[in-house]
């Protein structure tokens, strides 16, 4: 039996399947984006330059616990960065057996090119919003973030 459309749980529901329309539209963005970035790149290239330049230099066992990946799909995804010249790995300070890695300048510069340009999309399609809501979506999308990082076994936390 289906669940009743007007019941107590139709705006989980739609919930659901808003969600679901907005992460297929994210996961074809992201590939756009990485692409834009280098043709060569994996959609899921674009989420560690958003990581790595939000929070500065990291382990690449801090990344891959961030995003859920094991090791070794975390070092490909690096590696082929690095030959890009798009990330460098230096050694960590507080611990020299480690690599911390981090953003090139052509990395950084190809990333904020693209990010400006999405953020100027934006701006386009939310012409007719009021930065209230603007604002208010963000908390919101932030607030549904930051629980399901509670929720989640050994998963980092949000800057």
């Amino acid at each position: 039996m289906g669940a009743d459309v007007h019941g107590p749980d139709q705006e989980f529901l739609a919930l659901e399947r808003e969600l679901a329309v907005f992460l297929r539209r994210a996961r074809a963005s992201s590939g756009e984006m990485a692409r834009a970035v280098h043709p060569e790149l994996e959609a899921a290239a674009y989420g560690l330059f958003v990581r790595l330049e939000e929070g500065g230099p990291q382990r690449a066992t801090e990344l891959a616990a961030y995003f859920g990946v094991g090791k070794a799909t975390m070092s490909r995804q690096l590696r082929a960065l690095e030959d890009l010249g798009l990330v460098a790995r230096e050694p960590d300070p507080a611990d020299g057996r480690a690599s911390l890695v981090r953003l090139t300048e052509e990395g950084l510069a190809r990333f904020r090119r693209v990010r400006d340009a999405r953020r100027a999309q934006y701006v386009t399609k939310l012409a007719d919003w009021d930065r209230r809501e603007i604002a208010e979506l963000a908390r919101l999308l932030h607030q549904l973030n930051a629980r399901a990082d509670m929720q989640e076994p050994g998963a980092a936390p949000r800057p």
